[in-house]
């Protein structure tokens, strides 16, 4: 080749070099090549929001942003709605190309948001609750004070709002890009050179959202950040400057600083100042702003502007290593921020006025968060619940992370009422308002008597199509405790309506299998002696003409049952007598129906021990012939279990006494409970301490009896008789329980050892102290025993009956001491059995929580709704109709008078009213040694009224008083029914007002 053509190709080759030289300028330049690329790429993808499930829906696998507002956990939030009566109604249709580019591996396209969290709704649709994460941020750019812009981009990106060209893309900064690709490559040489971060806001907002932990952990992981940002830069054309001022705002209001106890994560400028420096961000931007306006300061004014703008340009430079900066003793970020001060000073971003105030202003980290206001518990009591509630549902466990879900609750909460019905209940702890509602007077409080010791509680549920709706749920405590779901509480009388229940239940039963015999089918059954009831059924049904289940049930209602106090009754394991509340009628006999309108005490006593009688010896059970039968091989069974049951009884009461003695303060207190002999002394000492020697016995015995044995003889003896003897013989020498005496024992040999361990080691001895009930001479204390055991089973039953409408407990007290409250409920509970009398029987599932609306207006959308309730019917519909019309006759004629004809409707039509009663007094005593019982302490005290309002509402209200305020009242349940004749006409006109809909 000669040098001509030679120089032809060289000049060739650099023309091309030249014209791509001169192309990739003009690009960088004027992006128009890749403005059109990325444009084109991302044409269509597009999302609409449709009814019904979506098939073309993609969830986002991983990211911070993604993970925090519950977008990559909604298909699991879904797959767990679903079993619970919700289903999707709407959700969004990612179009063919936006699930290509998420395929591609691209984050998903679209406006993100850059505050979300959750907001609960009532049923007029008003906020409730409204949480934002993070709380203070940018709406717009044009709120941004120019000199935070004009500092973040010099500290980060100083080419983004350049307006030349309009279709510059924000992910790619030429300069920069190059830079860090050339320091990238001559690492390869020299692994030891440091290389600067080629990143962009917007590649960084992408890192953060939507990397894997929010970092970028490989080169493809750049690219993907770079190209998830040019595609989401295009989309609304090729003029990106709209877009780019956007980006400032993203960034600022969602930079990661680092986390700070008691807050959590820190995300953007406005948290940061408020978590880092205890600053309010909107007198950060005032200065920011003024300082922008040009007008020369005042020194003073000059000073606080400087330090808050050192103090948010701090942040900017700290996000690169929040945790290092914002963890420390901030000396390193001080430092580093003056260099920056300095650097923009000779760039002219600020004056130098502004540098050397903000160099004088200390930069001081605050060392604890700022104080908040202290939240309102009473008014903020149902949202606490029903944000509760919600966390169930979703099994989102932490109030942080439900919180900063973007999601949207519907709820059946009606705010005004709920407002107002806290207002009330708040008031009523001032005499003032406790007199204007008339709670002063006999059986409320007492003339003078503090009213602001005093919990109120109110329940309103209201019946809907499908489901009860909450409407209210209110009450006056003003601290997180929710006093309707989160105590076993003593209600007194409000039992005798779940005695009655069962009752009537088992009167339906009986009617159930009988009401088709024949009158001969009638005679031939036989009623045991000890079953009144079934007796009373088998002579109704005899006698009657109209045998429906209706009639008969009024026929319950009419039977009689003595008042009179005077009868002692042995339940639950003991001899008990009990009073009525109004003594004038002690002597009385009187139907169930006006025991029941009065709440006699002493009636229901009676009632219940024929529901009892009737489990025990009625039906299918043969207990009759089980403790007539001493051969019977089921006694042994039972027996055995009733060793077992009383037996670890005991045990729990010793564990209780003795779990943190050492051995030998246990031995001490043991020998005090017994006056001390030498055969006692031997019994205790050979069953704690089997190995004893007998220099120990000896020693032991002088020190207790006072002398020793006096002769190696008579210890030996003492040793023969009383170390071989059996353990329940040991504890009746000793007149001790034998089974304290195997615990102290067992404690010494086993230290620390948990009840559990104790109930395990000592299931033998619970036998073996109990081995002379085995024996059939003592066919009468097995008897007693026996009738024990069955009268448990029997309650059980009663018990299993009572949780299948509500009954919120695992245990009931088998004692007929139920009947009027000794096992406790709980207000909601109540509620709920209102629900079911008032539904004609059927349990409609409790609707608190309606729509629940994820990721509102992004490519990821979903609104589900409860949707076919299921219904259950666990009361006959007869049984229902009576109950409800005992209720009414209680505030017709009853214990509950004070309510009759007080509530109208909009229309001025009386409703009627139905309830019952309950007056709750929980003491604390114990009996002495001589049978007296000493000094009561007076735990609490409740008075409740568990209501029905008209055919639409039902709930319960309730008063309370812990110790050591209760022994100061003797208010009735006439309290809460005086509060609701004062709230309910205050009430009902905001609940019918128009917006939230029940049947």
């Amino acid at each position: 080749m000669t040098w001509f053509k030679r120089l032809f190709w060289i000049g060739a080759g650099l023309g091309v070099v030249g014209a791509l030289v001169a192309f990739a300028a003009h690009e960088l330049k004027t992006s128009r090549l890749q403005s059109a690329f990325w444009r084109d790429f991302s044409a269509g993808a597009s999302f609409s929001v449709d009814a019904g499930a979506s098939n073309a829906i993609r969830f986002p696998h991983t990211g911070p942003y993604d993970e925090r507002l519950g977008y990559h956990d909604l298909p699991a939030f879904i797959e767990r709605l679903e079993p619970q009566g919700y289903t999707i109604t709407r959700q969004a249709r990612m179009s063919p190309r936006l699930m290509e580019l998420q395929e591609r591996g691209l984050f998903t396209p679209y406006r993100e948001k850059n505050q979300a969290g959750l907001t609960v709704r009532d049923c007029r649709a008003a906020a409730l609750l409204h949480t934002r994460s993070p709380q203070r941020a940018y709406e717009r750019f044009e709120e941004v004070p120019p000199l935070l812009v004009s500092s973040l981009l010099f500290v980060e990106d100083r080419h983004l709002l350049d307006a030349e060209p309009p279709q510059r893309n924000p992910a790619l900064d030429p300069e920069r890009f190059a830079k860090a690709a050339l320091e990238q490559a001559l690492r390869v040489f020299s692994p030891g050179q440091m290389a600067t971060g080629g990143s962009t806001l917007a590649t960084q907002i992408e890192k953060y959202r939507h990397s894997p932990h929010g970092r970028t952990a490989s080169v493809r992981d750049k690219l993907r950040q770079m190209a998830s940002a040019s595609v989401r830069a295009y989309q609304d054309g090729d003029d990106t400057l709209a877009r780019r001022r956007q980006i400032v705002v993203d960034y600022l209001d969602t930079v990661p600083l680092a986390a700070r106890p008691g807050m959590g994560e820190v995300h953007g400028m406005g948290d940061g100042l408020w978590a880092w420096y205890g600053r309010d961000f909107r007198e950060v931007n005032r200065l920011l702003a003024d300082h922008a306006e040009g007008a020369a300061p005042t020194p003073g004014a000059q000073q606080r502007q400087a330090e808050a703008f050192k103090q948010a340009l701090s942040l900017m430079i700290a996000q690169r290593r929040p945790s290092q900066h914002l963890l420390s003793d901030g000396a390193s970020l001080a430092r580093l921020t003056d260099s920056y001060l300095r650097l923009m000073a000779d760039a002219g971003v600020i004056s130098p006025a502004l540098r050397d105030a903000a160099l004088a202003a200390p930069l001081h980290l605050r060392p604890e968060l700022p104080a908040t206001a202290r939240p309102d518990f009473v008014q903020r009591k149902a949202t606490s619940a029903l944000r509760t509630h919600i966390s169930t549902l979703l099994d989102v466990p932490r109030a942080y992370d439900l919180e900063r879900l973007d999601l949207e609750a519907e709820t059946s909460l009606d705010g005004e009422a709920q407002a107002l019905a806290a207002q009330v209940l708040t008031s009523m702890r001032t005499p003032a308002a406790a007199k204007a509602a008339g709670l002063y007077g006999p059986h409320l409080l007492d003339a003078g008597a503090d009213p602001s010791p005093l919990i109120y509680s109110f329940t309103l549920f209201e019946r809907g199509p499908q489901a009860n709706l909450l409407r209210v749920q209110a009450d006056n405590i003003d601290q997180p405790f929710d006093v309707n779901q989160g105590a076993r509480l003593d209600l007194g009388s409000t039992a005798k309506l779940r005695t009655l229940v069962s009752y009537l239940e088992l009167v339906a039963e009986l009617h159930g299998r009988w009401a088709g015999l024949s009158p001969a089918q009638l005679r031939a059954l036989a009623p045991g002696p000890r079953d009144p009831l079934g007796a009373w059924a088998q002579q109704y049904l005899l006698r009657a003409k109209d045998k429906r289940l209706a009639p008969m049930l009024e026929a319950a209602m009419e039977r009689k049952y003595s008042a009179n106090p005077g009868e002692a009754f042995f339940t639950g394991g003991g001899l008990h007598q009990f009073e009525n509340f109004e003594r004038s009628r002690n002597s009385e006999w009187m139907t169930v129906r006006e025991g029941f309108k009065h709440s006699v005490n002493l009636v229901f006593i009676r009632l219940m021990r024929d529901v009892v009688r009737h489990r025990m010896f009625g039906g299918e059970s043969d207990a009759e012939v089980l403790l007539k039968d001493p051969a019977d091989p089921r006694r042994r069974e039972l027996l055995a279990r009733f060793a077992d049951r009383e037996g670890s009884a005991y045990l729990m009461r010793f564990y209780r006494k003795y779990k943190r003695l050492p051995a030998a303060e246990a031995e001490a207190r043991l020998l005090r409970s017994t006056r001390p002999t030498a055969p006692r002394v031997a019994s205790v000492l050979f069953t704690i301490e089997p190995e004893a020697s007998d220099e120990r016995l000896d020693e032991l015995l002088t020190q207790k009896v006072g002398r020793g044995a006096g002769s190696p003889r008579a210890l030996r003896a003492l040793r023969t008789t009383y170390a071989g003897l059996s353990l329940a013989d040991r504890g009746y020498v000793a007149r001790v329980h034998p089974l304290e005496l195997w615990l102290v024992g067992f404690l010494r040999s086993h230290p620390g050892a948990t009840l559990t361990e104790v109930l395990n080691a000592s299931a033998n001895e619970r036998q073996e102290v109990y081995a002379w009930l085995f024996k059939t001479r003592h066919k009468s204390a097995q008897d007693t025993r026996l009738r024990e055991l069955v009268e448990i089973d029997a309650f059980a039953q009663i018990h299993r009956s009572w949780q299948r409408l509500g009954y919120p407990f695992e245990s009931l007290t088998p004692s007929y001491a139920s009947a009027i409250g000794a096992s406790g409920d709980r207000p909601a509970a109540l509620a709920e059995l209102m629900g079911i009398i008032a539904n004609d029987g059927m349990r409609r599932p409790v609707q608190r929580v309606g729509a629940l609306h994820f990721a509102r207006e992004t490519p990821y959308e979903t609104r589900l709704e409860p949707r076919n309730a299921s219904t259950e019917r666990v009361l006959p519909t007869e049984v229902a109709a009576t109950l409800r019309r005992a209720l009414v006759e209680v505030v017709q004629d009853g214990t509950a008078r004070r309510l009759k004809g007080v509530l109208v409707d909009a229309n001025g039509r009386v409703l009627e009213v139905g309830g019952k009663t309950g007056t709750g007094d929980h003491r604390y005593g114990h009996t002495g040694g001589s049978g007296h019982k000493n000094a009561e302490r007076k735990i609490s005290r409740s008075a409740t009224f568990v209501f029905t309002i008209g055919d639409r509402y039902f709930g319960t209200i309730m008063a309370y008083v812990n110790e050591p305020y209760a022994a100061r009242y003797r208010f009735t349940s006439a309290l809460p029914t005086q509060l609701l004749k004062s709230l309910g006409p205050q009430l009902l006109p905001v609940l019918e007002r128009n917006g939230c809909g029940g049947d």
